[in-house]
């Protein structure tokens, strides 16, 4: 099935037109006189193309064009030019615009260019779909878990920017899986294949960071027999993930901004740059802002960091994650000490979906290699849900939990799930409905017979 065409144009005779001739050609089609009702319609993994007028009162063609590419910078965008707008139209094509056409057109020449931005679209979207497969089947630290909405949308982010070469600075709480998300990005990314090269800025000694970073050559200081190139040259190629970037000292900052603006790096005892080609993963488990303010933080270092970023959600702020987050750290578990992967019944993941873990995942990773072990392991929740302070609200998170932890429980299968909980496939429906559990966000998956 071919992808959709969404044309804008001011002018309803020529919107007209475009459908009956979109319409002859079989391609579906969705017609606009609103830019922004057009740009709603824009979305990342969307099977379409763009084709816009370039004069419009509301918003015109090139503005809407540098939005679409925002959200998604391969969305195939064609622009409708008049006479007078063809250097418009080739200073757009440098800044992304697949084609032009230039009016009055002919139809079929239309139909064609269409034809030729859709199989590009389709073929970016396959190769994405490929690499996210190629993500899933990554090493466990890759993945992500995306049952909760901010989740979801965070994983969509993600992905969104791993399809471009841009930096990408990842803030959150200790513990909350900023890692897996860069090394989601290199998953997903074109240098996939290259090295990824993670450094704890805030494990080294401050004496060594300088060299771990930037290297040294012979003689650069006493003991340094022989040249050793840093990390940052070893990611060349590759992805630099530079975790807790906030504890940078303030005095290396100026170095590593120099590094990052001319994408080149001089080893200690040398003068000569050497070129290096790297992305650039910056975590941090602050607010980079708040440490501007404070003075901790270079601020024209932050600001070429943070042309893209991205706070990840602590565990408390996506209890939806937890029962099956904690199902996928059992079974690493379970690998890593050759052990069989242990039952986990309903009723324990939605007791662990009421915590707070302040710890987030690291903590979450911990509990579960005790219970894979059988060590001590304590089902009480200790903290109750933001807002559930009534016996009532209680039992409906209660109730919530444990249904999520059923179906994470059962890999995503309905009848188990429902048999386990002793309620129909329709009350579950019912149930999931009312609690605002998605189907579809939860994995589960239909085993009608």
């Amino acid at each position: 099935m071919t992808g959709t065409v969404l044309f804008v144009d001011d002018e309803e005779h020529i919107r007209i037109a475009v459908a009956q001739a979109l319409e002859l050609a079989d391609l579906p089609h969705r017609c606009f006189s609103d830019p922004r009702a057009a740009l709603a319609a824009v979305d990342h993994d969307a099977d379409a193309v763009l084709v816009t007028d370039i004069r419009m009162p509301v918003m015109d063609g090139t503005e809407l064009m540098a939005r679409a590419l925002g959200i998604d910078p391969d969305f195939p965008v064609i622009l409708v030019t008049g006479h007078g707008d063809i250097e418009l139209a080739v200073a757009s094509m440098r800044d992304g615009a697949y084609d032009f056409v230039e009016k009055p057109f002919e139809p079929d020449d239309l139909i064609e260019r269409v034809r030729r931005a859709l199989e590009k679209r389709r073929l970016s979207l396959e190769n994405r779909a490929l690499r996210r497969a190629l993500a899933q089947d990554a090493p466990a630290p890759a993945r992500l878990v995306t049952r909760s909405g901010p989740m979801a949308a965070l994983a969509r982010r993600i992905d969104a920017l791993a399809d471009t070469d841009v930096d990408v600075l990842i803030w959150g709480e200790t513990g909350a899986g900023k890692e897996r998300a860069a090394r989601r990005i290199h998953a997903l990314s074109a240098r996939a294949g290259r090295e990824f090269v993670h450094i704890n800025c805030g494990a080294l000694p401050e004496a060594l960071i300088e060299n771990e970073l930037f290297g040294h050559e012979a003689g650069a200081f006493p003991g340094a027999l022989r040249s050793r190139f840093g990390r940052i040259e070893h990611a060349s190629g590759g992805v630099l993930c530079l975790d807790e970037i906030d504890s940078l000292p303030l005095h290396l900052q100026p170095k590593l901004l120099h590094v990052l603006q001319h994408r080149s790096v001089t080893r200690l005892g040398s003068n000569d740059p050497r070129p290096v080609d790297m992305r650039v993963v910056a975590l941090a488990k602050t607010d980079l802002a708040a440490a501007c303010a404070a003075g901790t933080f270079r601020a024209d270092l932050f600001y070429l960091l943070g042309t893209a970023q991205v706070r990840f959600p602590p565990l408390r702020e996506r209890r939806e994650d937890i029962p099956t987050l904690f199902v996928e750290l059992c079974d690493e578990a379970a690998r890593r000490y050759g052990r069989p992967l242990p039952d986990i019944p309903p009723h324990v993941l939605a007791s662990l979906a009421q915590r707070d873990w302040p710890g987030n995942v690291r903590e979450l990773s911990n509990a579960a290699e005790r219970y894979v072990l059988g060590l001590e392991f304590d089902l009480e929740a200790r903290d109750a849900p933001p807002g559930t302070a009534t016996l009532a609200d209680r039992m409906r998170a209660y109730e919530r939990d444990l249904i999520a932890g059923a179906i994470a429980s059962h890999g995503g299968r309905l009848r188990p799930t429902y048999e386990s909980l002793g309620i129909s496939r329709r009350t579950l429906y019912e149930k999931m409905q009312r609690h605002d559990l998605d189907r579809g966000d939860q994995g589960l998956e239909d085993d009608r017979d």
